[in-house]
């Protein structure tokens, strides 16, 4: 077990509106030493969109470097932004319009069904609930379920018939769902465990919500993903934290959790399933193993493994600026394909601007078009656009789903070329 700072479960981040906070201890071990492993300048929040047509105004941008802990293996964003910044109540993320998350969390009901056995009267509880989209599975299954959402997205949710308490969640929003529900046998984060700070008392208000024999969900972005294939488009404020299990479980030991289940899934380029119970009341199956061997093999526990991630995305960088060099010189036009968040980290980092994407592309009924991209007056605009235009290339800024892509824009009558940026940045006639 790893040794924790005596004030880091209770230590709280202090924040001006709109301020940030410097990382100098580790967010799980409360170790300092945190070790650079690759700074990507001044990026401003991935969901602050200004709305196109207004005339630029200051934008605030804050530096965005990982680092490493060599204590207990975390490896983390170096700065803390206030959340209220991170997180508007307009955030204009909807996990229901993507097929990929859909798929994936039917796929989760089904995954819990066989770790877990679930009866009706059993509440899950989904931290972040977004628009509701996991939770309509398990309610679909006859199951009693409960969103907590911070965002305008819960307002969504709720109008699709999950039951959604709108508020961040932490000690408060755990005892307002116990009182009003009672015990949750299995809490879900999917895409928001590694958002969080104050991850001990994040994790000490799960455990205050969960029934003894429960189970804790989480999916966060994987980060022998992030390193096998280059994913630096990742990498934003958001994200404190970029997960591997050996890092989660020196987190879950200290409160008396153990991985009981691990499992890699496609979403978001690569994310790791993690299925987290009391110790002793679930057995350990293999996956938790063979998936810290795996580790080990990739480097992951040591900086001397995570050394050659900067010099490859340095490179990819400029292996990119060059591919659109040679478009540009004939005038060729670009459009982008898809506005998630990570394409915020792509355009700003690279240096792309309206002079060399034209606009960038979200399918109808995305709260991001009308909106420019962040940090940039490229604007954001609905899919059809494409078809209509014929632009020479389609750069896909959601690079990560191109195989899902492609031929379903080709279907829809586009008929130029590709081009992935990551991770080693090529063209698809």
């Amino acid at each position: 077990m790893i040794d924790i700072a005596p004030n880091q479960i209770t230590h709280k981040l202090a924040y001006g509106t709109g301020s940030s906070v410097i990382v100098q201890e580790c967010q799980i071990c409360g170790k300092g030493e945190l070790q650079p492993v690759i700074f990507l300048g001044f990026l401003p929040p991935v969901n602050e969109m200004q709305r196109v047509g207004n005339p630029p105004k200051e934008q605030a941008s804050y530096p965005a470097q990982m680092i490493y802990c060599r204590h207990c293996h975390l490896v983390q964003l170096g700065l803390t932004v206030d959340p209220a910044v991170l997180f508007p109540p307009e955030y204009p993320y909807s996990s229901g319009t993507t097929k990929i998350l859909r798929e994936n969390f039917a796929e989760l009901y089904k995954d819990c069904s066989s770790v877990i056995s679930l009866k009706p009267e059993d509440l899950i509880v989904d931290i972040g609930s977004n628009d509701g989209t996991l939770l309509k599975n398990f309610r679909d299954g006859g199951h009693r379920v409960l969103g907590i959402e911070p965002t305008d997205m819960g307002h969504v949710a709720r109008k699709n018939g999950v039951p959604t308490n709108i508020e961040f969640f932490g000690p408060a929003a755990a005892l307002n769902a116990k009182k009003e529900n009672g015990l949750a046998k299995v809490i879900t984060a999917t895409n928001v465990f590694a958002h969080i700070e104050n991850v001990h008392e994040i994790v000490e208000s799960i455990c205050d919500l969960l029934d003894e024999d429960g189970v804790f969900i989480s999916e966060s972005h994987y980060l022998l993903n992030l390193i096998e294939t280059l994913q630096y488009d990742t990498i934003y404020h958001e994200h404190l934290r970029y997960y591997s299990v050996i890092a989660l479980q020196n987190l879950f030991q200290t409160h008396d959790l153990e991985i009981v289940h691990c499992k890699r899934i496609p979403t978001h380029g690569g994310s790791i399933r993690v299925y987290a119970a009391r110790k002793g009341r679930l057995t350990v199956r293999e996956s938790v193993g063979k998936t810290m061997e795996e580790e080990e093999k990739a480097g992951l526990n040591s900086l001397e493994g995570l050394s050659s991630f900067r010099e490859r995305v340095a490179l990819s960088k400029l292996q990119l600026l060059s591919l659109l060099h040679e478009i540009k010189k004939d005038k060729a036009k670009i459009y982008a394909v898809g506005a998630p968040s990570r394409a915020s980290t792509l355009v700003n980092y690279v240096g792309l601007d309206d002079n060399i994407l034209d606009c960038v592309l979200e399918i109808k009924g995305s709260y991001k078009i009308g909106k420019y991209m962040p940090g940039t007056l490229i604007p954001v605009v609905d899919e059809s656009r494409l078809f209509d235009d014929q632009p020479g290339y389609a750069l896909l800024l959601s690079w990560h789903i191109a195989d899902e892509l492609i031929p379903k824009l080709k279907d829809k009558g586009f008929k130029g070329k590709f081009i992935v940026p990551l991770p080693a940045p090529h063209i698809v006639e």
